[in-house]
């Protein structure tokens, strides 16, 4: 059976980053209205809008305080119904952020909450302390910043937030947040939205009695809230809800492997359509963005590869490689020296795959990270404790806590989309919220257009083949030269066509021999990021961060 979802290349919005329509500086609705057409011309066709709803911003619109309304700075009601209704008139679908792992500390639920008698009071997950309440419940730490429990002067007690200290953790086991999450889900549902991106879903159900973790630097105590015990039941009583309707969920899972995916998203009983993981984007860290390493190219693939065979004919894979919470993929894994030739590489590398492919905005016009003159200007509440931890955890030295900081920041990902060389990239017209990169001159949507060799105009042709042809969505997959520390290549194999992808990591030439059973002369090259792709006996020497597709029928 084909899902239609399946068919889907899907294009994700950062609201405050995107554009903006009204010139007070932040990205809104109204600027989302006038790239609707920008969108439907890259061929995108659904629209994933990270968080839209009323939010103090602590953590950017994922610390949330109203789950029905949408943040002022971006609009109203009126306005989103009026671009759902022009996505849908482009045949583009919209799936919004469901945040429910925890809210504000400014939700009218949390207010209510800190009274012990209050019926919200059971909304989340408040402790006493230990010594007379001197000490927090348990060891555990926060993902963004410090201890995971938060003390209210008032009351004395303790509530978990196993993030920023305004996200408090919303208690699922508690069946009437159970169904006020559903009730949202109709909301959103009801008013014609297609689905959802189910954010850090798998941490909704802690384990009974919230015992310590087991004492690591980072995300002390994860083992007791991440895959709990209840994760299964409650996300079952959720798609019951989805069920009802003609929509895809999405989930986004730390930590998640291919196993513990199949868990959530087997066909056969899936509780997801799809699992955001991590494990492609860690080639040059150790688990998390700042503890940096050098980019292993072998490490990465292992991790795609393991993704394509371990749920191939069981379950669909999510391919990406850019989006709000990590730094840009070009400065990442590729090279800012051959930005246009790795840009292309990097997207025919993920997007060929067998999956849902997702482009994140600016990452399809090459968009770099970028670097400020001091931690202050920085907005991302996750640098800091980048900083701190590398710091006075890992003890390293002032210039390197600084690198780490600043290469790891989500705010790399997060700086104005450049849409022209015009004042502030033509992101808005008053003072940007952010500052725009400096590069944005060079690096702009407008400049992309007009260059037929751009990044941009590959990413077209490459999301019309990928829609256009089976073997680009349903093919298996087959890895060749697993060793090689410079070439990923892959096939895919669909009722008698074939498609071999070639693509280089190395700033040098490398020497490429076709695998067994290729012969590429009777290939055809395409989406190919140099021009004359010559063969020389069944095999070419790539040129730096090179990349070809061969098409076999």
């Amino acid at each position: 059976m084909k899902d239609w979802y399946k068919e889907l290349v899907v294009y994700q919005i950062w609201p405050r980053s995107f554009c903006d329509g009204n010139g007070d500086g932040i990205g809104d609705l109204q600027g989302v209205l006038s790239k609707l057409d920008y969108i439907k011309d890259l061929g995108c066709n659904c629209i994933w809008f990270s968080p839209l709803y009323p939010s103090p911003n602590a953590d950017y619109g994922y610390d949330i305080a109203d789950y029905k309304n949408i943040n002022p700075e971006y609009g109203d009601l009126d306005l989103f119904k009026r671009v759902l209704d022009e996505a849908h008139k482009r045949e583009i679908k919209v799936i919004m952020d469901l945040v429910v792992n925890h809210t504000s500390d400014e939700h009218q639920w949390f207010i209510n909450s800190k009274d012990p008698k209050s019926p919200y009071h059971n909304y989340y997950i408040w402790r006493k302390g230990k010594k007379n309440g001197k000490r927090p419940p348990n060891n555990w730490l926060s993902c963004f910043e410090g201890g995971a429990w938060e003390q209210d002067e008032k009351s004395g007690e303790y509530y978990l937030h196993v993030f920023a200290k305004k996200q408090p953790d919303l208690n699922h086991d508690n069946p009437k947040v159970r169904e006020e999450v559903k009730d949202i889900m109709r909301f959103w549902l009801d008013m014609g939205v297609d689905g959802f991106r189910e954010d850090v879903i798998t941490f909704i159900s802690k384990r009974p009695g919230l015992p310590n973790g087991f004492p690591i630097p980072a995300a002390c105590g994860i083992e007791h809230y991440m895959d709990g015990p209840n994760i299964h039941q409650y996300l079952q009583e959720y798609r019951k809800v989805t069920d009802m309707y003609d929509c895809f969920t999405v989930g986004e899972a730390p930590m998640m492997t291919p196993a513990k995916a199949l868990n959530y998203i087997d066909e056969r009983h899936k509780e997801l359509d799809l699992m955001f993981h991590f494990q492609h984007i860690e080639a040059d860290c150790f688990m998390v963005d700042y503890i940096q390493t050098k980019f292993d190219l072998r490490k990465m693939k292992r991790a795609f590869s393991d993704w394509q065979r371990k749920i191939n004919g069981r379950a669909w894979n999510t391919l990406y490689i850019e989006n709000h919470d990590h730094p840009r993929i070009i400065s990442r894994y590729g090279s800012e020296k051959y930005r246009t030739e790795s840009g292309k590489m990097l997207a025919n590398m993920y997007m060929l795959q067998q999956g849902t492919a997702f482009v994140y905005q600016g990452q399809e016009i090459g968009m770099l990270n970028t670097e400020l003159d001091s931690l202050d200007e920085y907005e991302d509440c996750f640098v800091k404790n980048n900083y701190n931890v590398a710091r006075n955890k890992v003890h390293l030295n002032e210039e390197k806590c600084w690198q780490w900081a600043v290469k790891s920041t989500r705010d790399n990902s997060r700086t104005p989309v450049q849409w022209n060389a015009e004042e502030n990239a033509g992101f808005t017209t008053g003072k940007p919220w952010f500052p725009v990169n400096k590069n944005y001159t060079e690096i702009n949507a407008e400049n992309e257009e007009k260059n037929p060799n751009s990044i941009l105009n590959h990413y077209k042709k490459l999301i019309r083949f990928k829609r256009e042809n089976e073997v680009a969505i349903y093919g298996d997959y087959k890895e060749h030269y697993k060793s090689s520390s410079k070439l990923y290549v892959y096939e895919r194999n669909y009722k008698g066509k074939r498609l071999l992808v070639i693509n280089s990591f190395s700033d040098e030439r490398v020497p490429f021999e076709a695998p067994k059973g290729f012969d590429l002369e009777k290939g055809t090259p395409m989406l190919c990021n140099y021009d004359n792709p010559t063969v020389q006996g069944n095999g070419f020497m790539l040129r730096p961060y090179e990349t070809r597709v061969y098409y076999f029928e």
